[in-house]
Parts: C-alpha cells; structure tokens; sequence
C-alpha cells in the first residue's frame, strides 16, 4: 500500500506541468459548474465547483481522465477514488453512484471521458495481433490505472483537435486508437481484452448484462440468464458477481431504482406509477428498496434533488 502510494505521488509530480497546461486549454472549452459534450462525439468534458452529493448512473465502456480535483465512483460493495494520478476505466455496463470529493471555485475539478467502443478495441486487438494477458483471470468491469504522461498527452491532443473542427472526422479516429492501445498496454488491459473478444467469459457476462439493461421490467429467471451466457447457474452467478460486484438480482434491482428515480425527477411520474414502469408489484416494497438504495423514501428524494441540485449536474460528471 505504502508503494503504490508513493508510485501515485510520483506520477502526480511527474506529469503536473501537462495537467496543468491541460487544464488552461481544458478551462476554454467549459465554464461555471458543466458536463458539456464536444464535437468529437465520444468525448465529453466535466468541470465543478464545489463538492458533491452521491448521485446514481449507468457507466456505459469509457475512461476517464482527471485534471483538477478528485472523484469517488462505489460500484456494490466497492469504492473506487481516482484523482490526477489515476484514470478510471469501465469495461462494461455499470449501475454505480458518484461524487465529486475535491473541488473548489479557484481551483475547479476538471474531468474528461471517452467513450469506449467495445467493437473498436476488438478490431484493434485483430489488426495488430494484441496477445491476451498470460494470465486472465475474469476481474472487475472497473478498476483505476496510472495516468502516464503518454495517455495525459493523447487526451491533450484531444484538447487541441477541438480548435480545429474540419480535422476531428480524420483525427479523431487516429487519437482514439492511440488512447485505446495505451489502454491495452496498462495494467488494467486485460480488462479491456476479456470484455471486448468474442467467446470469453467476460463477453458472455456483457451479453447478460446487455439483456438485463432492456429487460430490467421484466422477470429475472436465472436459467435463462445462465443459458444466454452458454455457463451454469452456478458458473453464471460467480462469473457476474467477479465482475460487477453484484448478483444478477442486484444489478437489475439498481436498474430499475435507478430509471425510477429518472422518471420521478426528469418526467414527474408519481412514486405509484414509477413503480410498476420499473417492474414492481408492490408499492411497499419498492419503497423500501428505494430508500436503501437513495436513503429515503421516493418523494422525498425527489424533492431534496429539486431543491438542491441543478439538473445540469445529474449527469455524469
């Protein structure tokens, strides 16, 4: 623990004058509390002002890149804390809740995400022969890795190539194989390389995974689960909880608490009707379990969010 504390402080002092010509480019681009999309369409660009509550997503494949300020992501039981140092890499769908945890007016968090094509990297992996991990053991869907200088400055070209619009069709691609293959080559590749090919487990685990994110509404039966991921129950039920952290059962109950939630707050659906859109019988139930998950009852969630946070910031960050 002490090494890796002190491999991070090193990185963070090795790579702070690019964070911080990173950060006057980044500082161009956004303004005031902002999750703003760029004209490259997988790149977004997040920057706040102060501290956050938990708020709950869906992490679709990305990486992100912090510049300023640092971010607590918990996925089930797990934490993950990711700063300047480190990026944050999601290799598959995830129901996670976030906060911002260091940010301030003078000195703002800054963040940026790209979204990751799954079919991208698979293609990437065949043309250049990429070998799989000697050991690949089925892992996490998310883990952090070093922020090297090289991974920091493909990002900062990124930063630059929105100053030049007519280039991002031809560029943009380029960039992104290039963020893609240092990817691969970090720590946490093997990750990357698990998700993304045909025929490994945890590809099989996306295919379930994928299934549970359109059909959260409807009855889980596990056998077919287990069936659509060509395993066993039991081999199933390991397999998804070693990558999400959560049973099969868990990851579409935070499905269907989470679009509850959206449905509540974006449409203005009642708690009653939010409940049987998601898939509930009981209203009862779905209370508790709501309460759980968001630490109070619906409405009154919905409330507090109204009341304290601007829509803007229910986003990604």
């Amino acid at each position: 623990m002490i090494d890796a504390t002190r491999t991070r402080e090193r990185l963070q002092w090795e790579t702070a004058d690019i964070r911080a010509e990173m950060a006057a480019q980044f500082a161009q681009w956004t303004s005031g509390d902002e999750s703003k999309a760029t004209d490259i369409p997988w790149l977004s660009l997040y920057r706040r002002t102060k501290t956050s509550a938990p708020v709950c997503y869906v992490y679709e494949p990305n990486v992100a890149l912090i510049l300023q300020g640092s971010k607590q992501v918990r996925m089930g039981d797990e934490v993950f804390v990711y700063d300047g140092s480190t990026f944050l890499l999601t290799a598959i769908d995830l129901p996670v809740s976030s906060c911002v945890i260091e940010a301030s007016e003078d000195t703002p968090y800054m963040a940026m995400r790209a979204t990751l094509d799954l079919a991208k990297i698979r293609q990437l992996i065949l043309d250049y022969e990429i070998p799989a991990p000697k050991i690949t053991p089925i892992s996490r869907g998310m883990a952090t890795g070093p922020a090297t200088s090289e991974l920091l400055c493909a990002f900062w070209r990124l930063l630059d190539l929105l100053e030049a619009p007519q280039d991002i069709p031809v560029m943009s691609d380029l960039i992104l194989k290039e963020i893609l293959y240092y990817l691969l080559k970090s720590e946490q590749g093997g990750r990357l390389w698990q998700i993304a090919m045909t025929g490994s487990q945890s590809n099989r685990i996306q295919k379930v995974i994928n299934w549970l994110r359109k059909h959260y509404a409807e009855a889980l039966r596990v056998d077919d689960l287990a069936q659509m991921a060509a395993m066993s129950v039991s081999s199933m039920h390991h397999h998804f909880r070693e990558i999400t952290s959560m049973s099969p059962l868990q990851f579409q109950k935070q499905l269907r608490l989470q679009e509850a939630r959206r449905l509540m707050l974006v449409e203005d659906v009642d708690a009653g009707m939010a409940a049987l859109r998601v898939g509930y019988e009981s209203a009862s139930q779905f209370s508790r379990e709501y309460a759980r998950l968001f630490g109070q009852p619906p409405m009154r969630d919905i409330k507090q969010l109204r009341a304290s946070t601007p829509a803007k910031q229910l986003e990604f960050a």
